[in-house]
């Protein structure tokens, strides 16, 4: 067995099969395409659903793959084991290979054993192989034929084991496509195992490690149960990059091979940890090595999820981004690294993988940028998190574990802050609210792999979409009528629901731009049949009318199809627009400019790009200006139909936007030499159609996005007729003036701000002013508590941040003691805070303090033994709480 590198691994997977007649396909995105069901892309089929649902046709029946994927949210989530064993990642690469109707199960098997075993190839050692087959059950029989093909391939009989249905039986969801599979595991060793016995095959998880699962895809599920044959039996195989590689370098760990030690010598680099090597750190026990494998997986999962358009957000995938990151950020803290480190690992993670991904080197400056970001807020919140832990926040854990899931609080910190303050955490209560939070992540996101549309639609043919030349074609044969997301066989008068057509002129929901609205007429044109109201495509290629009936529409009927012309020019001029101001943004921002999201209507359009700065008010004008001189130049709007991909990117040099699908052959939308783009959406003829251009807003959509809007045509007019409207008004209350009513507007807003700035400061400084003189003497009226110097004071009319200046100044001028300042709030409540000096703060904590204050006017505090907030609902009690302050220091030192 010759040792490879990873990216050798890798290259020689995909280029055996394709010498055996496979299509090499780029791994698709990690964000699946047109399916809401699945959080991230996880297995290699996933980008085939549809082929393997007969939903989609591809001009090839044999394809190969690296499938980018993710495990760390939903129904698959590893998360939490990352870095504390060999094999669990967040990120990893699945190598695969597909027939589509093609070859089943003999050659695929024969396939495996060749590439595994040949010389030329991996040469694995046959005798640390073994194969699983499926056992059967009461529905199906024994995979006797695997058993066979295995044997004529050259394993022996007693390294083949059978297994149930949890183990080697797979399917796509509850229904759809499944059959049984074969997995092949590795013999790592005795030394690999967990307890150092010589246990047999099927008996150590450790020592025999999966490699391969070839899964035969020959029967189709219905919702009853039942299995029926598929007519065109599929293979669908994975082999994990990251588990293959373990095996050829002669490894017992993933962390071990090359596709990590790089990674875990540049964390340890950038955290300061230096007490062992990359490849001890890769296999050791020890709490830092894990922290530092933990680093590396994540900053690949994080590098390649923001490539691919995720941004770290408090929902869905992006909340899964965050937890991610921060994970990696909390455990470089672990190992003393307070910094923001990991927005740097991104350049590490490219260099060991732009081979294979060269999309990174153009990626990695956006990712490092977006990183950091999230490192500076996560030390904002953190320390926003510490002012939220009280006492009570540490004594109940469903409390505990939203400071844990809101603030990113390490849990062993707070086990520390509880320990240090006396309390015991409750760690069943935090357990229990964590279980809580994964079920309803799993909930969200329930049916991983499921089917994302009606069965309904799912064995119609593709309808013809002819309505890029023309808004009204006739003679269309009403394929299925869906009601309530059930086939119906006619539709009535008042009813709503879905019509399926042989061909249509509606432009279907794609791409960021909306459906097609207007009418289904009949035969002879004289009725309305339905009004249309949308236009969606349930799966690949079939177009599904949104329709609200006015006459009866029956499965076989034939129907004109009639587009609203108005609402369909709208909306091509808005999409036009969206290329122009895309290739604008870039031209004025910066190549970084992707786009990450769109939505084309006939009213508007909303662009949403990656940049990490608002926009300046001089660069959107720059940008309005350039999109506007492209307009008026009138320049042709050309389109390029089944345009072989690489060609569109290597040659047209075309971008691809966001969320739309591409196969073999695409469409190409070139505006001069300005704009170039894959798009499957309506445009207009030339640039001058759009009219003009008005940009009516820039805001952030989510870290790292920003979000321009804009409308075109008589949106253009409508705008600037109310930007008229106010500037008349505006002129009206300021009277005459040199400056543009705007710019006067704004100087007299600018000047009053500074007048209400000037007034606050004043308001602040007379409060301070009289606290501190109320406080004068305060350290002459400290009392003396075992040697400790008590102070407790009420004060009026400041707030918290007041009071904790306050509270600053009285330590200084006691040197050393103790001082709790109480103050009743305007919502009628009371507002507390202690301080200790750092002196003491071994004696008697803060934190201890104001809880027992707090409790004696109706309300719970705590935080750190030097300063700890509370607060109460009984004002009456304020100046009695704080006459006790001294016993209950006293009580505390005894």
């Amino acid at each position: 067995m010759q040792s490879r590198s990873g990216n050798q691994i890798r290259e020689d997977f995909l280029r055996f099969f394709e010498e055996r007649g496979h299509r090499r396909i780029h791994s698709s995105s990690l964000v699946p395409h047109n399916d809401p069901t699945l959080l991230f892309a996880n297995a290699g089929m996933n980008q085939f659903k549809d082929v393997f649902l007969g939903a989609e046709q591809r001009s090839y029946t044999r394809a190969t793959t690296s499938q980018k994927c993710v495990r760390a949210g939903g129904k698959h989530n590893d998360l939490e084991n990352v870095g504390f064993t060999r094999r669990h990642h967040t990120f990893f690469e699945m190598l695969g290979n597909f027939s589509f109707g093609d070859y089943f199960k003999q050659h695929a098997i024969a396939y495996a054993w060749e590439l595994l075993t040949s010389d030329r190839w991996f040469g694995i050692d046959p005798a640390r192989l073994y194969v699983t087959i499926f056992e059967g059950d009461a529905q199906t029989p024994r995979d006797d034929e695997a058993e066979q093909f295995w044997i004529a391939a050259g394993v022996p009989k007693d390294r083949i084991y059978q297994l149930g249905a949890k183990d080697n039986f797979w399917q796509m969801g509850e229904t759809g496509p499944c059959g049984p599979c074969s997995e092949i595991y590795y013999d790592l060793g005795l030394e690999a195992s967990e307890t150092g016995e010589d246990k047999p095959f099927g008996e150590d998880d450790q020592r025999y490690m999966e490699i391969w699962n070839l899964v035969f895809m020959q029967f189709d599920r219905a919702a009853s149960g039942e299995l029926t044959p598929l007519p065109k039996p599929s293979i669908d195989t994975g082999m994990g990059l990251e588990r293959i590689a373990c095996v050829l370098q002669g490894k017992l760990s993933n962390y071990q091979s090359d596709l990590f030690v790089p990674l875990i010598a540049k964390a340890a680099e950038l955290v300061g940890f230096t007490a062992m090597s990359p490849e001890e750190a890769s296999v050791s026990d020890a709490k830092g090595a894990a922290s530092l494998r933990i680093i590396a997986d994540h900053a690949r999962a994080a590098t390649f999820l923001i490539s691919d358009g995720i941004v770290p957000s408090n929902e869905g995938r992006g909340y899964v981004l965050r937890k991610i990151l921060r994970r990696g950020i909390r455990h470089g803290r672990l190992l003393g690294q307070e910094q923001p480190f990991m927005h740097q690992m991104v350049y590490a993670v490219r260099d060991e993988m732009q081979a294979a991904y060269p999309e990174l080197n153009e990626t990695a400056d956006r990712v490092s940028k977006t990183i950091l970001g999230e490192e500076q807020q996560f030390a904002r919140t953190l320390q926003l998190g510490l002012s939220q832990m009280t006492n009570e926040t540490l004594a109940s854990g469903s409390l505990a574990f939203r400071l844990y899931e809101t603030f990113g609080m390490p849990l062993d910190f707070m086990t520390d802050a509880a320990r240090d303050a006396g309390i015991e955490f409750d760690m069943e209560g935090f357990e229990r609210a964590k279980e809580e939070e994964q079920a309803r992540a799993r909930a969200s996101w329930k049916g991983g792999s499921q089917k994302s549309a009606s069965p309904v639609f799912t064995s119609l043919p593709k309808t013809d979409f002819e309505g890029y030349g023309k808004l009204r074609i006739e003679g269309a044969k009403v394929l299925a009528l869906v009601k309530d997301g059930v086939g119906a066989n006619e539709l009535h008068p008042g009813d709503t629901g879905e019509v399926v057509l042989n061909a249509t002129s509606f432009y279907a929901d794609s791409g960021g731009q909306v459906g097609d609205t207007g009418w289904l007429y009949s035969p002879d044109g004289a009725h309305v049949l339905a009004d249309v109201s949308g236009c969606t495509k349930p799966v690949q290629g079939v177009f599904a009318h949104r329709v609200t009936v006015r006459q009866p529409i029956a499965v076989g009927d034939t129907v004109n199809t009639v587009v609203d012309g108005a609402e369909r020019n709208s909306t091509m001029r808005n999409h036009t627009g969206t290329h122009l101001l895309h290739a604008a943004l870039r031209e004025v921002l910066g190549t970084h400019v992707k786009q990450a999201g769109s939505l084309v209507n006939r009213a508007r359009l909303r662009f949403d790009f990656s940049h990490f700065a608002q926009v300046a008010d001089e660069e959107l004008q720059e940008i309005e200006d350039i999109v506007n001189r492209e307009i008026l130049s009138n320049t042709k709007v050309e389109t390029f139909v089944d345009v072989p991909i690489d060609v569109a990117i290597n040659e047209f040099h075309a971008t691809a936007l966001f969320g739309e699908k591409y196969g073999d052959k695409v469409r190409v939308v070139k505006i001069g030499d300005f704009s170039t783009e894959l798009c499957g959406g309506t445009h207009t003829a030339a640039t001058g159609e759009i009219g003009l251009l008005k940009l009516t807003g820039e805001s952030s959509a989510a870290s790292g996005i920003r979000r321009v809007e804009a409308v075109t045509g008589t949106g253009s007019l409508q705008e600037f007729r109310r930007d008229f409207a106010v500037t008349r008004v505006v002129s009206s209350l300021i009277g005459g003036t040199s400056d543009s009513p705007a710019a006067a507007l704004e100087a007299r807003l600018s000047q009053q701000e500074e007048e209400m700035k000037k007034l606050r400061r004043e308001l602040e400084q007379a409060r301070m002013k009289a606290a501190s003189a109320s406080t004068a003497d305060a350290a002459s009226s400290a009392v003396d508590v075992q040697g400790i110097k008590v102070l407790a004071q009420r004060v009026a009319g400041l707030d918290r941040n007041q009071m904790r200046s306050l509270v600053d100044s009285l330590r200084t001028k006691l040197g050393s003691g103790v001082v709790v300042l109480g103050a009743p709030t305007e919502d009628g409540k009371v507002a507390l805070i202690a301080g200790v000096t750092k002196d003491l703060t071994g004696r008697v904590q803060a934190g201890k303090i104001v809880g027992a204050v707090a409790a004696k006017v109706g309300g719970k505090g705590g935080g750190r033994p030097d300063l700890a907030e509370a607060g109460g609902t009984d004002p009456s009690q304020l100046d009695a709480a704080l006459s006790g302050v001294p016993e209950i220091v006293g009580g505390l030192l005894a």
